[in-house]
């Protein structure tokens, strides 16, 4: 039976257009005209019976059928071109993973650890992006995620499992330029300090505070940053005092550029986890690659 699916180059072109809501944008990006782009979203909308786009006097905008249709369009071709490079590199076979990982844990946790994995897995190719936010497992391809958060929010992750790899144990770091003789200081001096702030953990420093019983009305004050690495480079430059975990900051500490201000570690607000789509049961790579992160986070 023939497949009711339209031509790739004319979802090629709706796609750009979408993202730009601008033919003239997705004709610049895909190297073809404006008019040539014009004509393959004609053609797609007359085989859909739909109108994906209206005009505006800027331009075109998406309908709103044609704002649900971009968006599983681009998963589509997301995974086309997945499966394109896996197929070019010779990976077809099924040996790669696609993971999504919080940035820090993964760059400075993980893939220091991934030629352990290689070293087991010769034949197996790990994918990384990088997630800040749960999603969800529908809306996109990957096999897995490396997630930070606490029990309930793992719990409230609908349609998944969780493997907990580890405690995250979270201390008040900053340059030792900004410590009397570079030695740490009690809770109540980190309060009077330039705190520095992350996004996804606007009640970070509250709950540090809380847990040492310091009134500390500026708790949520300073610059916000959105990923680790960023408040551990913000902090060595001596722009405030970060609450950073431990396990992320280990170079840093090594060369001097960091060091605790507050030897009062935060323990069990949050914890790293292996999440996996509720599908039954996984590959047996993914199920491979488990059980090595798991022996991997014990060692720590």
């Amino acid at each position: 039976m023939r497949r009711k699916i339209p031509p790739l180059q004319a979802l090629v072109c709706f796609d750009a257009a979408a993202r730009h809501e601008s033919y003239t944008r997705a004709a610049q990006e895909l190297s073809l005209t404006q008019s040539a782009v014009s004509r393959q979203i004609g053609a797609l909308e007359a085989f859909l019976g739909v109108a994906l786009f209206r005009r505006t006097r800027h331009g075109v905008a998406l309908t709103p059928s044609g704002t649900s249709y971009a968006r599983q369009t681009a998963l589509r071709l997301e995974s086309m071109e997945r499966d394109t490079l896996d197929a070019m590199a010779d990976q077809g076979s099924g040996g790669s993973l696609a993971l999504a990982a919080v940035p820090t844990f993964a760059t400075r946790w993980l893939l220091p650890r991934l030629p352990g994995f290689a070293q087991l897995q010769p034949d197996a190719v790990v994918h990384i992006e990088t997630r800040t936010r749960p999603f969800l497992f529908a809306d996109g391809e990957f096999d897995a995620a490396l997630y930070a958060g606490t029990p309930a929010q793992v719990a409230n992750w609908a349609g998944t499992r969780a493997l907990l790899l580890m405690p995250e144990d979270v201390v008040p770091v900053c340059s030792p330029r900004l410590l009397p003789r570079g030695r740490p200081v009690a809770p109540a001096a980190i309060a009077q300090m330039p705190l520095l702030q992350q996004s996804t953990r606007p009640d970070g420093w509250r709950q540090w505070f809380d847990a040492q019983q310091i009134d500390a009305p500026r708790a949520r004050t300073g610059p916000r940053y959105e990923l680790f690495s960023m408040l551990a480079t913000a902090a060595a430059h001596g722009l405030g005092v970060a609450l950073m975990p431990t396990m992320l900051i280990d170079d840093e500490i090594a060369r001097g550029e960091l060091v605790v201000a507050c030897a009062r570690p935060l323990s069990g607000q949050r914890n790293y986890y292996l999440v996996t789509p509720d599908r039954g049961e996984p590959r047996p790579l993914l199920a491979a690659f488990a059980d090595w992160l798991g022996a991997q986070a014990r060692l720590r």
